[in-house]
């Protein structure tokens, strides 16, 4: 009977130790260099999968100041994120774009990735998060 007692034990301990490592979270830093003029905010999206880069997120906006500005996105779950942002210069909310899509307002991508004639794919702009981790995004 102890040995039954002593196994349920250790098997419970392991499915609770599991379980609080599912949910451990991360907190992202972003540091975004570059910026030419302090008007405006950037706004930050993230995203956790190939499917939804570029179209559904989350994310948040940060200030600027002394032509800086640093965001923090708390409680990540550990996994695969990428990020874009832009700086909406004239405060409209939106990224205003120019003929063909083109942007004509400051924009980047984690791993400053670029894309040829169009956004980078998500495989270039994506990193691991694992830890509390700053990542410096220069702005376009």
């Amino acid at each position: 009977m102890k040995k039954i007692l002593l196994i349920a034990t250790f098997i419970i301990s392991g499915i609770l130790s599991v379980n609080a490592q599912d949910q451990e979270t991360f907190n992202l830093k972003i540091e975004i260099e570059g910026i030419k003029t302090n008007k405006g905010k950037i706004y930050i999206a993230i995203y956790d999968n190939e499917a939804s880069f570029l179209k559904s997120s989350k994310g948040v906006i940060a200030e600027i100041n002394d032509l800086k500005s640093t965001a923090i996105i708390k409680n990540l779950k550990k996994g695969e994120y990428a990020i874009s942002l832009f700086q909406d210069v004239n405060e409209n909310k939106k990224m205003d774009t120019k003929i063909f899509g083109i942007p004509k307002e400051p924009y980047g991508f984690s791993n400053d990735a670029t894309g040829f004639m169009g956004p980078p794919k998500y495989n270039d702009a994506k990193f691991n998060l694992d830890a509390n981790k700053t990542i410096t995004i220069n702005i376009n």
